[in-house]
């Protein structure tokens, strides 16, 4: 059974609920929180003061008791008699482990000194973009003294760690009045007597800076409109957007593959709007949880939207160059002999005028979270440039966080990436038998799926299967339709910055002696097939080729691609179509890095929208066998005697792409349980 929380815990749990849901308090997986009780020592009997923090990496939101950090008070707070000094002071994360209570919990995070240190049974500590405005205000301890008087006091800026645990708690001692502080560059703490006095103090410091930013501020403090930057009309926005993020996404993949996101929220597209974004964007973000996702810096497009296309890229490209050259002076200015390698000069946010935001991340999630902190960073500009000058901590600050130890030590302890990581599916036909698996499994290595389905009810319903946006998204598309396919893969670089892996999926079966074929069965038959998968794969290699990171293009053919069956003329010569395509392409692309290869299943019947649409019936009425004896006629016709189901043929996608078979293109390979007639020559 369940232990039940401790009381203490269970206000804990709430309260960070509640601040964390809420983006005007904290960014996500930004600030922490705390509390003090007493707990019975299971060894000793004896009462212990125990503390509970929102341990490394987790996020207020969706904090459960699994995210918390358990530590003896006493042994914290008998660090300070042995702290070594703040050149040190990395140090003391290590120490924390012989601070937890029992197990421990989830690992200690470097603002555990801030809580245990703070004389006050619960401590909050958050990011919100009002008290990071003051915090980054050129002249923000005034301003925090103008807002708050003797009830918020400020703190300089400090790196985090127990040196700041140490400074908060002096400031408390010294300012009995106070609730908490504004903590230079960084954002704010806040602290009470209970769970429910902490977070009304919380939210006081919070909704008191947004009205005094908001009264006190002048109306734009992005400076005025700049002729020709306002933002293109919603669906111009879009197609532009996606005509960009294949070369985006080559430019922000230059040193390791990433995932993209698009964003076109009015506040970005207002920000890049006005005369003050160059100078702004120039300085950078400033709050660690922010820079650490953005990096120090985005790229800034200088051109208006309505720049011809040509001329964008190519003055991307000039850009991102530019980037690099100056990424790497930054590292070479701050960087001493212990200090990680450098991980990478590629821009993390890429900032469009008139078009929108694009940020990038080794997933989806990863990818969204980033523009989300720039949209956080541009609040803080804005309620900083709105009472004073936006002034960002220094440029060796942040370089002092974002090369932190402490930080790669973290990177370290990551697991290893799934084989498809990174990598962004595009499956037709998704929405059920073979594509579903497909989708399903590619998701389960790693990839983001495309789900494109005729069928938009059934491809929403295995999206959202596949654990929803940050995974999969749906799309309708007849892949007879060139702008249906068109939309497909806009929805796709949209969604996730881009595409490296098409599977030529959707398809039907028209099973008839050849004399009750109608040439409008031979039409729909070769229109879906045939001609779809060739502007599937055609506007693959559009994007793929845009992007220069290759590819990969499977047909699911057929077993009829090779071995002549009876009463099927339409479907088997569609099939041949298809799988003479593979090696068409496989010849035609593999100068770009995409390879195409095949796969050739027989006999999936069991989970099959084309067997349960009515081939089956058809098919069991050419052998002679009950419909629901099919799937079993199939096995015992072949060498292994084994049915043939929809996750086999997902297993072989995944053989072809998952990194293996690096050198392989221009390949068929048969799923099919062994069908002797049907080997390749």
């Amino acid at each position: 059974m369940a232990s039940v929380p401790h009381p203490e815990v269970s206000a804990l749990l709430e309260r960070s609920n509640r601040l964390g849901a809420d983006p005007r308090n904290t960014n996500y997986a930004g600030g922490n929180a705390s509390a003090k009780g007493t707990a019975t020592d299971p060894v000793t009997g004896a009462d212990t003061e125990l503390m509970w923090v929102k341990g490394s990496g987790g996020d207020l939101g969706t904090l459960t008791e699994a995210g918390l950090a358990v530590l003896r008070l006493d042994r914290l707070r008998a660090l300070v008699d042995v702290f070594p000094g703040v050149e040190r002071e990395d140090e003391m994360v290590a120490a924390f482990d012989y601070c937890l209570h029992g197990k421990g919990g989830a690992a200690p995070s470097i603002d555990t000194a801030m809580h245990g240190l703070v004389d006050a049974a619960h401590v909050d500590h958050l990011h919100p973009d009002s008290g990071i405005a003051l915090a980054c205000a050129a002249d923000g301890e005034a301003l925090t003294k103008e807002c708050f008087g003797d009830s918020v006091v400020w703190v300089p800026w400090r790196r985090p760690g127990f040196q700041l645990g140490l400074d908060i708690a002096a400031v408390k001692a010294a300012n009995p009045r106070a609730i908490g502080c504004v903590l230079g560059g960084h954002g704010i703490t806040a602290w009470g007597a209970s769970a429910e006095e902490c977070e009304r103090n919380s939210l006081h410091i919070i909704r008191t800076a947004e009205t005094f930013l908001e009264q006190r501020g002048k109306a734009e403090p992005f400076g005025p409109l700049l002729a020709g930057y306002g933002p293109l009309p919603g669906t111009d926005r879009r197609a532009r957007a996606a005509r960009l993020a294949p070369v985006l996404r080559s430019i922000a993949a230059t040193d390791r593959p990433q995932v993209g996101h698009f964003a076109d929220s009015d506040v970005v597209l207002d920000f890049l709007s006005r005369t003050e974004h160059p100078r702004l964007a120039a300085l950078g973000t400033s709050c660690p949880d922010h820079f650490l996702r953005t990096k120090v810096r985005p790229l800034v497009l200088d051109l208006p939207p309505t720049a011809p296309l040509e001329q964008v890229i190519e003055r991307l490209r000039e850009l991102h160059e530019e980037y690099r050259t100056e990424y790497a002076a930054y590292y070479e200015r701050h960087a001493a002999p212990d200090s990680p390698a450098m991980r990478g000069a590629d821009p993390a946010i890429v900032l469009i005028p008139g078009v929108g935001m694009f940020s990038y991340g080794k997933d989806k999630q990863t990818a969204r979270v980033a523009g989300e902190f720039y949209v956080n960073a541009i609040n803080v500009m804005r309620g900083a440039e709105a009472v004073s000058t936006y002034k960002p901590i220094p440029e060796a600050e942040k370089f002092r966080i974002e090369y932190w130890e402490l930080e790669e030590a973290k990177l370290r302890r990551m697991p290893a990436p799934k084989p498809l990581a990174t990598r962004i599916a595009l499956v037709t036909g998704a929405g059920s038998g073979i594509g579903k698996a497909i989708a399903h499994r590619l998701v389960a290595e790693g990839a983001c799926v495309v789900v494109a389905d005729l069928d938009a009810d059934s491809a929403a319903a295995v999206a959202e299967e596949l654990g929803g946006p940050d995974k999969a998204v749906a799309v309708t598309a007849d892949v007879t339709d060139e702008e249906q396919i068109a939309a497909a893969f806009d929805a796709a670089l949209l969604a996730f910055g881009g595409v490296d892996l098409v599977v030529n999926n959707a398809g039907i079966s028209i099973s008839k002696p050849l004399l009750e074929t109608t040439a409008k069965d031979w039409d729909l038959q070769h229109a879906i097939m045939a001609r779809g998968s060739f502007l599937v794969s055609r506007e693959a290699a559009r994007v793929m080729t845009a992007q220069g990171l290759g590819g990969d293009i499977v047909y699911i053919a057929s077993k009829n691609a090779v071995f002549a069956s009876p009463n099927n003329i339409a479907y088997s010569a569609t099939k041949a179509d298809q799988a003479h395509q593979v090696r068409l392409l496989a010849a035609e692309l593999g100068a770009h890095g995409i390879r195409v290869n095949g796969i050739n299943p027989d006999g999936v019947v069991r989970g099959s929208g084309i067997f349960a649409g009515g081939w089956g019936a058809q098919r069991a009425a050419v052998y002679g066998v009950a419909e629901s004896e099919l799937g079993e006629f199939y096995a015992q016709r072949t060498l292994l005697k084994r049915e043939v189901l929809p996750e086999h043929v997902a297993n072989a996608v995944f053989a072809l792409t998952g990194g293996d078979l690096t050198h392989t293109t221009g390949l068929h390979i048969p799923v099919d349980a062994g069908v002797a007639a049907a080997f390749l020559r």
